[in-house]
Parts: C-alpha cells; sequence; structure tokens
C-alpha cells in the first residue's frame, strides 16, 4: 500500500486511478441511458469536482454542455458547516435536466445549499453524481443519483481532493492513515 504524505498528515491508498475510472464510465454510461435522446448540463462544484468532471465529460456520450460553479464549506480536515458561493454559473438552468457534479458529499450540507439554490431557477429535472459518498456522516434527507463509490466517514485526497490545497493532482485516492 502507497503512503504519501502532506504537510502533517499521513495518507495510504484507498482507491486506485483504474478503480476510479471503471467506476466513472459506469457512471457515464447509466447518465446516457437515464437521459437518451436529451441534453444535460453538466455542472461542476469546483475546486474539488475538476478531475470527475474532465473524465465524466468524456464518458457521456449525450449532447451536454458544461458549467462550474464554486462553493466551500471546509477548511483543512474539518466542514466548517457554512457555506460561501465564491461564484456563480454562466447560463440559465431553467428547463434544463442539470446533474451537479461532485467530487465527494460527505455532511450534504454544502449540496443541500446547492439544491436549493438551483431548484429556485428551475430546472426540468435536477440530479447529483458524486464519485464518493460519506453515508456515517450524511446529516440530510436527499436523494443522490449517480455514486461512485460510498465511503467510510475518513478523510480522503487525491483526484482533485485536497489538504489544504495539496493533494489534487494524484490519480489515486488516499485515506487518511490510522497508524
Amino acid at each position: 500500500m502507497k503512503k504519501i504524505q502532506l504537510k502533517d498528515k499521513v495518507f495510504e491508498t484507498y482507491l486506485t486511478a483504474a478503480q476510479i475510472q471503471t467506476r466513472i464510465q459506469a457512471l457515464g454510461t447509466q447518465i446516457d441511458t437515464d437521459f437518451a435522446g436529451q441534453e444535460v448540463v453538466l455542472l461542476g462544484v469546483l475546486n474539488g469536482s475538476f478531475m470527475v468532471m474532465a473524465d465524466l465529460v468524456r464518458a457521456i456520450h449525450i449532447p451536454l454542455t458544461c458549467e462550474f460553479l464554486r462553493i466551500s464549506s471546509y477548511q483543512g480536515t474539518q466542514s466548517t458547516g457554512k457555506i460561501e458561493t465564491v461564484f456563480g454559473i454562466g447560463q440559465s438552468m431553467e428547463g434544463k435536466n442539470v446533474i451537479i457534479v461532485e467530487d465527494i458529499v460527505d455532511t450534504g450540507t454544502s449540496m443541500a445549499f446547492l439544491t436549493q439554490f438551483l431548484a429556485e431557477q428551475k430546472p426540468k429535472r435536477l440530479a447529483i453524481a458524486t464519485l464518493l459518498f460519506k453515508k456515517e456522516a450524511f446529516l440530510h434527507n436527499y436523494a443522490l443519483d449517480y455514486v461512485g463509490f460510498e465511503i467510510p466517514n475518513k478523510f480522503v485526497v487525491g483526484f482533485g481532493l485536497d489538504y489544504d490545497g495539496l493533494g489534487r493532482n494524484f490519480p489515486d485516492i488516499y485515506q487518511i492513515s490510522t497508524l
């Protein structure tokens, strides 16, 4: 098992790049089936979703457009519980099939904020796609439509996920080491 160190924390391999790519391809196929004959807008939540978004876009074969939104509720390894919208969407979502693309849903507070914000724009359909889901940490009652992996409530980095800005560039996902 490969280990990496970022600042004061040690992380060990949790999901390999191959496992991630296989699952993203499957999610793309599922989205193609669910939205066959329709156009979708993929809305990536920055910064963490950029790698998931890039690979998911390549795995989907129906017509799509891409937008990005930036919100944040993390500082270090802990959620602050406060949502801050940094910048918004460049087009109206009214009447469109919108799929929010996230790297990870843990407490779900950011996604609850975002789904309420987007619902006010009256999309035709609003779906959520996340690479990682921490069911143990989830505090809300809404459905996640496309989940790559359900993971334990441990801090993870890599494949777009960071620890104080570091680690996003790793192709694998690492969890905080208990040793």
